[in-house]
């Protein structure tokens, strides 16, 4: 790791500089907003696309080891860029080393859901097992990835109809857990309606997940009128005790 006199990582300090550089701060204002367990000091207010490009251009870097490496990060932008930097590693076992290594530094659900390796396309088989470690793993964002990778890599070619029993499975209270519950099988019917409709007719999923994913699925416009409104059908109701609410 190349540092300065006083021990810093020097390529660390010039990509701070960088997004300094960059800085917006109407949208860093309105992103802070968005990301309520993230420390909105933390946040520097860099614009998405110029993201991407500064990371093409640091992994092209024979010194990004560093940045990787320098964890934790300071910034939110720097954990952002991190997971692009990531996405774009094309060795498969290096990548999962660098996505292990990553994951447990993440507090946030935008950093979690922006880690999408390229490379994992082209190793379903060997990713399966990693994807039921990170969702067995307990740890919220590690969970909510898991999942994510799950429905980004196994609901097309690749499906099984089992596979929607592991993201059914997961018990949790974390609410960023169970939107990306949700959101896997919103998505999950609108590309295999007829093997995960079951799971909702059977009511298999705790109340906030089922519901969401209806809420979800209703919204697409990956799903027929008819689905749709069979769907609505299937919404679990809030039971009320006396003048006490009671989620489904």
């Amino acid at each position: 790791m190349t540092k300065n006199e006083s021990g810093e990582n020097m390529i660390q300090n010039e990509i701070i500089s960088m997004l300094f550089e960059k800085q917006d701060i109407p949208y860093r204002d309105f992103q802070s907003k968005l990301i309520p367990t993230v420390d909105r000091d933390s946040v520097i207010g860099v614009r998405t696309p110029e993201l991407r490009a500064l990371a093409k251009a640091l992994a092209k870097r024979s010194d990004v080891s560093d940045f990787l490496s320098a964890l934790p990060h300071r910034y939110f932008d720097e954990n952002q860029l991190h997971a692009f930097i990531i996405s774009l590693t094309k060795d498969f076992e290096l990548c999962v080393n660098q996505v292990c290594e990553f994951l447990p530094f993440i507090d946030n659900w935008a950093t979690c859901d922006q880690l999408s390796p390229k490379v994992f396309k082209k190793h379903k088989t060997e990713l399966l097992p990693l994807i039921n470690n990170w969702i067995g793993s307990g740890k919220t964002y590690t969970v909510r990835f898991g999942v994510g990778m799950l429905m980004e890599h196994f609901l097309d070619e690749a499906f099984d109809k089992e596979y929607p029993q592991i993201a059914a499975q997961i018990r949790s209270d974390e609410y960023y857990v169970n939107m990306m519950r949700a959101w896997y099988f919103a998505t999950a019917l609108a590309k295999q309606y007829e093997a995960v409709v079951p799971f909702i007719e059977s009511g298999v999923l705790d109340g906030f997940t089922h519901n969401k994913a209806i809420q979800k699925a209703v919204e697409s416009c990956r799903i027929t009128p008819e689905q749709k409104a069979y769907l609505k059908t299937l919404k679990k109701k809030r039971l009320t005790v006396g003048s006490v609410t009671l989620d489904p």
